[in-house]
C-alpha cells in the first residue's frame, strides 16, 4: 500500500507541478513523455528551441530527477499489484503471471526515453535526428506497454470483483 501511495504522489506532483512548470516555457508544444503516439524529430527540434535556455533547464533539473524515480516504483509497484490480483484469482500458473512483468518493460522503456530526453536537452542544438527517432520509439513502446498493461489491470480487477460476488452469494446460499 505505501509503495501504491508513494508512487501515485510522485505521479502526481510530476503532472501538477515539474511538467506545468517546464510547459510555461513551451508555447503550448506537448513534452515528449506525455505524447503516446510519438513524435517527429522536428517537433523535438521546435520544443527544444521554444523552451530556450531556461526551459530546457527546467525539463532537465526539475521533471527528469522525478522521472528518474517513478519508472521504479511504477515498475515495481504495478508488477506486486497485478500478480497479488492473479495470485487471488488461483491463476499464478497461467500465462497471466507472466503478464505481471509488463510495468518492468514499460520501466525500462521510461529509462531510455528519458536517456534520450537528457541526451536530446544536454546536446542542444547540436542533437540528431537519429537521437530523436530512437527516443520516439522508446516513448510510443512504453506508452503502448503501459496501455495494454492498464487494460490487463482492469479486466484482471473486474474479474477479481466478480470472483469476490461469487463467493459471496454462494456463502449467503449455504
Amino acid at each position: 500500500m505505501v509503495l501504491f501511495f508513494l508512487t501515485n504522489i510522485i505521479y502526481a506532483v510530476m503532472l501538477l507541478v515539474t511538467i506545468p512548470k517546464v510547459m510555461r516555457y513551451s508555447g503550448g508544444m506537448r513534452l515528449p513523455d506525455m505524447m503516446p503516439t510519438g513524435y517527429s524529430a522536428e517537433y523535438v527540434n521546435d520544443l527544444m528551441n521554444t523552451l530556450g535556455e531556461k526551459g530546457r533547464d527546467v525539463y532537465l533539473y526539475n521533471q527528469i530527477p522525478l522521472d528518474m524515480v517513478y519508472p521504479l516504483l511504477f515498475g515495481i509497484t504495478y508488477c506486486l499489484l497485478l500478480a497479488y490480483i492473479v495470485n487471488k484469482l488461483g491463476k499464478s500458473d497461467s500465462v497471466l503471471f507472466f503478464i505481471c512483468y509488463m510495468p518492468l518493460f514499460a520501466c525500462l522503456f521510461d529509462y531510455l526515453e528519458n536517456a534520450g530526453i537528457i541526451s536530446i536537452l544536454v546536446s542542444y542544438p547540436d542533437n540528431s535526428d537519429l537521437l530523436s527517432q530512437i527516443t520516439n520509439i522508446f516513448s510510443v513502446l512504453k506508452s503502448s506497454v503501459t496501455t495494454v498493461y492498464f487494460i490487463i489491470l482492469i479486466i484482471s480487477v473486474i474479474a477479481f470483483i466478480v470472483r469476490l460476488i461469487g463467493i459471496k452469494r454462494k456463502t449467503l446460499n449455504s
